[in-house]
């Protein structure tokens, strides 16, 4: 049944499109790339004032301003990065890397989810506890990055 349905996807007339154009895959690959460096670029700041710097900025006031701008870059990578899988999407599914990726992505959410439902409990959170979660956050959007390039190469 997932062969099946791999095997529509990448019959499918968008991946037909993607691989038969010579600026539709490379502007949706530079999508990616945006969504990735607005999505990265937002939760490293937050995770590095989790982790301690820039101590005199309050957390709350950063996270208001940064939380959008890492929910639309991840809204924006996944839409570019779903169109992207489709013109592969045997290889991509079948990849090692790929698939350490995704759960890689799976966690970073996992880690979000469970930060902010530790904080609406006790806000603010130990200062240790944000560390952690800062310091799991960065390394694991770290990998998903270095997953990422690798799965184009690999």
């Amino acid at each position: 049944m997932l062969t099946d349905i791999l095997a529509a996807l990448h019959a499918s007339p968008p991946a037909a499109a993607l691989r038969g154009s010579t600026w539709l895959y490379p502007l949706v690959n530079a999508g990616h790339i945006v969504g990735i460096a607005l999505l990265f670029g937002a939760i490293a700041s937050l995770d590095l004032r989790m982790m301690g710097a820039w101590s005199t900025m309050p957390l709350a006031a950063l996270s208001r301003i940064l939380t959008p701008v890492a929910a639309t870059g991840f809204a924006i990578a996944v839409t570019a990065g779903g169109l992207l899988f489709i013109t592969k999407a045997n290889a991509y599914a079948a990849s090692e890397l790929f698939q350490a990726k995704m759960l890689l992505v799976a966690a970073g959410l996992a880690n979000i989810l469970a930060y902010y439902a530790l904080r609406r409990r006790a806000e603010p959170l130990p200062i240790a506890l944000q560390r952690i979660f800062g310091a799991t956050s960065l390394a694991i959007w770290l990998g998903v990055i270095v997953l990422g390039r690798l799965v184009g190469y690999f």
